[in-house]
């Protein structure tokens, strides 16, 4: 009963994980640009579904927030896109990576300034609440956060292999002149997953709070979502829940059965690992980029 509880604990963690690695893979598949602030783009989802069920600002119910604070991250995603990241089109991508790393700094900040560095709580109606599955019982905050990540990863693999925005967006990735030259809006599209990247940041952040307090640092959990996409193999979606779900599996367990200590420690390992005898990672996708 122990393990089983473990590994639900884990998957939940590894699923968090996975939604911030989902907006990793999602820019890079459409843009090849890495975004190193999606770990803050979720805590500033958190922070925006706290505040407007703030009764001091809006005070709107959860379930009328939660998708309001997704549109607003949605958005937000659209305007840096088209504000800041356009201008360094043509510019190495280090400097997207460069720029990215100083905005997480930047929207960590602003967090603490409006919502101030102590944990706070979001009210979630599924905070608290278990279910029972015969004589087991979990937390429907967990139950929900494994549920919707599946739903959201088989949802945008679907989305980037089967419609024609999706497939265009890879095809832009490929070879942004060419496709611009085909017909297909480089531009916007770009500026389209921005968004979605925004709005899947949101989901994880509102799925984070609703298991636990929140604060800006957890913006931090970019990093390990990083190594997760890159465990799981850098451009699949699939990969990035696979390595999210891997991480989050193993922090539980090298806790319990090795020490508390090694736990933070076993992910970076693994990272460490696959780079030496698997670079591509876990689920490869290896393309011939066209010239």
């Amino acid at each position: 009963m122990d393990v089983l509880q473990l590994v639900v604990s884990g998957l939940a963690n590894g699923c968090v994980y996975g939604l911030i690695a989902l907006g990793f893979v999602l820019i890079y598949k459409a843009t090849e640009a890495v975004n190193f602030a999606q770990g803050d783009f979720m805590m500033l989802g958190a922070f925006v579904c706290l505040g407007l069920t703030n009764a001091q600002f809006l005070g709107l119910p959860f379930w009328l927030a939660a998708p309001l604070a997704i549109l607003i991250m949605g958005a937000f995603g659209y305007g840096l896109e088209v504000v800041v990241i356009r201008r360094m089109f043509g510019q190495p991508q280090v400097a997207v990576v460069i720029l990215t790393i100083a905005l997480g700094f930047v929207l960590r900040f602003v967090a603490g300034l409006i919502w101030g560095n102590q944990p706070v709580s979001l009210e979630s109606p599924i905070a608290g609440r278990d279910v029972r599955f015969g004589g087991v019982v979990l937390g429907l905050d967990e139950v929900m956060v494994i549920s919707v990540t599946v739903l959201l990863t088989v949802l945008l693999y679907f989305y980037f292999n089967r419609t024609r925005l999706g497939v265009a967006m890879q095809a832009a990735s490929q070879n942004q002149l060419a496709a611009y030259y085909m017909g297909i809006p480089v531009k916007r599209l770009n500026s389209l997953v921005w968004a979605l990247s925004g709005m899947v940041a949101a989901v994880a952040g509102i799925l984070f709070a609703s298991k636990g307090s929140i604060e800006p640092s957890i913006g931090l959990l970019g990093i390990k979502a990083f190594a997760a996409a890159v465990i799981g193999g850098f451009g699949s979606l699939p990969g990035a829940l696979l390595g999210g779900i891997i991480i989050g599996l193993i922090e539980p367990f090298s806790a319990r059965y090795i020490a508390a200590g090694y736990s933070q420690v076993m992910a970076y390992l693994l990272l460490f690992l696959i780079l030496v005898f698997r670079p591509h990672g876990i689920l490869a996708q290896i393309h011939s980029k066209k010239v």
